[in-house]
């Protein structure tokens, strides 16, 4: 079966780190560096493959989240999913208030940039959910940054410029908490509990969802992947900072000239209808994709999903030959 190769990008900014993965020694080079770990799958044949297609998780997740979908994209291109700094295999930061959307962006940039120098990239999509989906609106929507190339396909997977409140609380509700679990299966059983509005999954689905969700706890058993501080400044949020970085997005997104798709568990708590209806009529006019039974956010596993995606980013350009 095919499987990726883990590798890992030096990036600025955020102070040293206080934890390095895997193997617990520091990164190389200047202080404020740390590394960002990212998954690399390539199925073409071409190691140098020109088409370039990122997958950036959520808040609380990792880069093996993708693997079902990056399966099926890289038999076409070069699918790079990264551990967002603080979660999976990436350094954990000394300065928690460096887990901000920034600091990601800047990161996802290092990443890009590295990429670009091993192997030229003529062609670079985004796939983005929740917290990834507003990085990629950071990068897609601020024409001067230094990208090789502009972002040509962006995905926003379930996320938009506004975030409900409701769904900040029941987040914040569990993220961070100290856990520790005495079995993977136990791990899977607590995570579901607080994931059901993924919408419905197998057993074996959601246990291959899972096993990249924890590491070995110093003391026996298993604790979740990723650092407990990320919860520092997401908890510090008010509703009144929300509001006011709502601004911000819009304009973000509205600057958008990629072909824009947009996915919404119709059940989901985060990403409103009134929004994504809103995000379909202005910007980029994002192509809307609803999946029925599911809340936030899809997990893009289920066949329907998947097909939703690689459709959207391997359709022809606009006057190619189909």
């Amino acid at each position: 079966m095919n499987e990726p190769t883990l590798n890992y990008v030096l990036c600025p900014g955020a102070g040293a780190p206080a934890q390095s993965q895997p193997d617990g020694a520091p990164a190389e080079g200047a202080a404020a560096q740390h590394r960002m770990a990212y998954w690399e799958w390539n199925a073409t044949g071409n190691p140098a493959h020109p088409h370039v297609v990122v997958c950036v998780h959520g808040l609380s997740r990792q880069g093996r989240d993708f693997d079902t979908l990056a399966r099926q994209l890289s038999q076409h291109a070069r699918v790079v999913c990264p551990d967002v700094v603080g979660r999976g295999r990436s350094d954990w930061l000394a300065d928690a208030m460096g887990y901000q959307i920034p600091q990601y962006a800047a990161d996802m940039l290092a990443l890009i940039t590295q990429l670009h120098r091993q192997a030229p990239m003529t062609t670079l999509d985004w796939v983005g959910t929740s917290m990834g989906g507003l990085i990629g609106m950071g990068i897609a929507g601020q024409p001067g940054l230094p990208l090789p190339v502009p972002v040509r396909r962006l995905v926003l997977n379930d996320v938009g410029p506004v975030i409900q409140w409701e769904a900040l609380q029941r987040i914040g509700l569990y993220l961070g908490q100290p856990v520790r679990f005495e079995s993977l299966q136990q791990a899977a059983d607590a995570l579901w509990a607080i994931s059901t509005s993924f919408g419905p999954h197998t057993p074996a689905q959601w246990l291959a969802l899972s096993r990249a969700m924890v590491r070995d706890h110093p003391q026996g058993g298993l604790m979740l992947h990723y650092d407990p501080a990320i919860a520092v400044p997401f908890k510090a949020l008010t509703p009144a900072a929300a509001a006011a970085g709502e601004q911000a997005l819009w304009e973000l997104y509205d600057r958008v000239t990629a072909l824009t798709l947009l996915l919404r568990g119709a059940e989901s708590d985060l990403l409103s209808h009134d929004t994504a209806q809103a995000m379909a009529a202005r910007g980029p006019r994002a192509q809307l994709v609803e999946f029925a039974g599911v809340g936030h956010a899809p997990t893009l596993v289920a066949p329907n999903q998947v097909a939703a995606i690689t459709d959207f980013l391997l359709a022809p350009e606009a006057g190619e030959a189909g």
